[in-house]
C-alpha cells in the first residue's frame, strides 16, 4: 500500500485504533476538557514536566485533544512535502501571525530589525506590522511596491531583515505571489519566508512544498468551516537554517513555539474549540472542492454582465496572477492513472458593480441567500464590503476599491446563488427603474490599503 492520502489523513489524523482501544473504543478523539492532568506521583510529575516522558501537565503547556489537531494539521500541510514537519495551533489566526513573526524580531540578533513584506494582506496583518511592530517596537516595516516583482523584494533587503511575509492568494484581491522565486531569495538572505495559506488551504496548494519554511492559517475559515469555532495554525519544516537565530529554535520552530512563547504568553486553543475544528476539518478536500468550482462559475458569470464593471478572481485569465495560480492550486489528489490533476481556484471572489459605493451597498443590501458578515470560508456564503468592513482600519498607500464587494462562496447550489446576484444587480426600484445608478445618499468611502 502507498501512504495514507490527503483525504485519509484528514479523517484518521493521529487518531488511530490503538489510541482508541485507550479510550473505551471511542471512534473519534474525545475532548479532553480539563485545565490539567493528574499525576500518580511527584517523579512521575518531575519526569513529565521536564519532558522526559509522555504527558501534557498543564492546558497551556498542551491538551490531547490539542495535540491531535495540530498533528492532523501537520499532517495536512506537510503531505507530498520532502520534510518533517510540525504544527502549533492558537487561539485565532492573527494568534497564529503573530506567533510564527515574533520570535525573529529579538534584539538579541540586532538592535535595527526590519522586516519585508507584500502590501496585499489582511488588514489585521497590516495593523500588526505597521502599529505593534512598527510604531510601537521600532520596526521597520518595508512593503513591497509590487508583489509579483522578485526584484523589489530583493531590493528592501539587508543584513537586518527577518522575515519574507506574504498573504497567497491575499485577502481580499485574491492575487498570489511567486513563491517558489521568493523561496530561493529567503535562502539566499538565510531568512525564512513566511505565507499565510488560509485562502488555498493545504487542499489546493501547500507551500512548504513549494520552498516556504513557515506557513499560517486561520483555521476559522475553510478548515472550521461550520463556523463553530476560532483557531489558527503555524506549520514549519524541521532543521530550518537561519542567519543569527538560536538551533532551539530553527530545530522544530513549531515545537519551539508550543514549548516557550505559547507556553509562557498563553496563546493556546482550548480543548473543545479542537474538537469542533477537527470534526470540520474531516471533510476539508471535498468541501473546498466544492466552494472553488462553485466559485468560478459565479466569478464568470460576474465576469459576463455589462453592469459588473470588474471581477476579482485567480481562476480567470483576466486575473493578474492567474499564470501562478494555474501553475500552483490544484486539487490534491485530483490526479492519478486515467485522470488529470485539476486546477481550483478557491471560494473567495470580488466585485465591482457598475454605479460605484452606492450601487455595491445597494447589491450588498439587497441580498438574500448571502449573509453580510466579515467572515469567509463557511459552509454559508458571505457577503461585505472590505472598505467598511475587514480593512476599514487600514491607512496607507494602496487602495481596496472602495466600491468592491467580497464574496465567500459556501456550499449552498451555485445556480441558487447566481439567482441572488442576478436579482441584486437587476432589481428594479418603485419607479420601475434599474437601481445601479449613484445615489446622492449614499457618500464615497475612502480607504487606503489594499487588501
Amino acid at each position: 500500500m502507498t501512504g495514507p492520502r490527503f483525504a485519509t489523513l484528514a479523517v484518521r489524523g493521529s487518531y488511530n485504533h490503538e489510541a482508541a482501544a485507550h479510550n473505551l473504543g471511542s471512534l473519534g478523539e474525545p475532548a479532553y476538557l480539563a485545565t490539567a492532568q493528574h499525576f500518580d506521583s511527584a517523579e512521575t510529575m518531575r519526569a513529565t514536566a521536564a519532558g522526559e516522558r509522555e504527558g501534557w501537565v498543564y492546558a497551556r503547556r498542551g491538551n490531547p485533544t490539542v495535540g491531535h489537531l495540530e498533528d492532523t494539521v501537520a499532517a495536512l500541510e506537510g503531505y507530498q512535502v520532502d520534510a518533517e514537519v510540525s504544527a502549533a495551533v492558537t487561539t485565532t489566526g492573527m494568534a497564529a501571525i503573530t506567533l510564527a513573526t515574533t520570535p525573529f524580531l529579538s534584539t538579541a540578533v540586532g538592535a535595527k530589525p526590519n522586516i519585508v513584506a507584500s502590501p496585499a494582506c489582511y488588514g489585521s496583518t497590516v495593523m500588526v506590522f505597521d502599529k505593534r511592530y512598527g510604531d510601537e517596537r521600532g520596526v521597520s516595516v518595508r512593503w513591497v511596491d509590487d508583489p509579483l516583482s522578485v526584484d523589489g523584494w530583493e531590493r528592501h533587503i539587508d543584513e537586518d531583515t527577518r522575515f519574507l511575509y506574504a498573504e497567497s492568494p491575499s485577502n481580499p484581491m485574491v492575487q498570489l505571489v511567486d513563491i517558489p522565486a521568493l523561496a530561493e531569495l529567503a535562502r539566499w538572505a538565510e531568512i525564512p519566508l513566511i505565507i499565510d495559506a488560509t485562502l488555498a488551504t493545504p487542499a489546493l496548494m501547500r507551500p512548504l512544498g513549494l520552498g516556504a519554511d513557515i506557513v499560517v492559517h486561520s483555521l476559522t475559515k475553510a478548515a472550521g468551516a461550520s463556523g463553530r469555532s476560532m483557531g489558527g495554525a503555524v506549520i514549519a519544516r524541521h532543521g530550518l537554517q537561519f542567519r543569527g537565530q538560536p538551533a532551539e529554535m530553527t530545530t522544530n520552530f513549531a515545537g519551539y513555539l508550543r514549548s516557550g512563547p505559547m507556553r509562557d504568553m498563553g496563546s493556546v486553543l482550548s480543548p473543545f474549540n479542537a474538537w469542533t475544528l477537527l470534526a470540520d476539518i474531516r471533510e476539508l478536500r471535498a468541501r473546498v472542492d466544492s466552494m472553488s468550482t462553485s466559485a468560478l462559475r459565479v466569478a464568470e458569470y460576474l465576469a459576463n454582465r455589462s453592469d459588473v464593471v470588474e471581477v476579482f478572481y485567480p481562476g480567470l485569465p483576466s486575473h493578474r496572477t492567474h499564470h501562478l495560480a494555474k501553475r500552483d492550486m490544484w486539487l490534491v489528489d485530483s490526479g492519478g492513472p486515467g485522470r488529470d490533476a485539476v486546477n481550483r481556484f478557491g471560494f473567495l471572489l470580488g466585485f465591482r458593480p457598475a454605479g460605484g459605493v452606492p450601487a455595491a451597498h445597494r447589491v450588498m443590501d439587497r441580498l438574500d441567500l448571502f449573509w453580510r458578515a466579515n467572515n469567509l470560508g463557511q459552509v454559508k456564503s458571505t457577503v461585505t464590503i472590505p472598505a467598511i468592513g475587514t480593512h476599514q482600519q487600514i491607512g496607507g498607500d494602496e487602495p481596496v476599491p472602495s466600491d468592491m464587494v467580497r464574496l465567500s462562496v459556501g456550499l449552498e447550489h451555485t445556480d441558487d446563488l447566481i439567482e441572488d446576484l442576478d436579482q441584486a444587480l437587476t432589481r428594479r426600484d418603485v419607479a420601475g427603474r434599474r437601481s445601479t445608478g449613484p445615489s446622492e445618499a449614499m457618500p464615497e468611502i475612502a480607504v487606503d490599503r489594499v487588501e
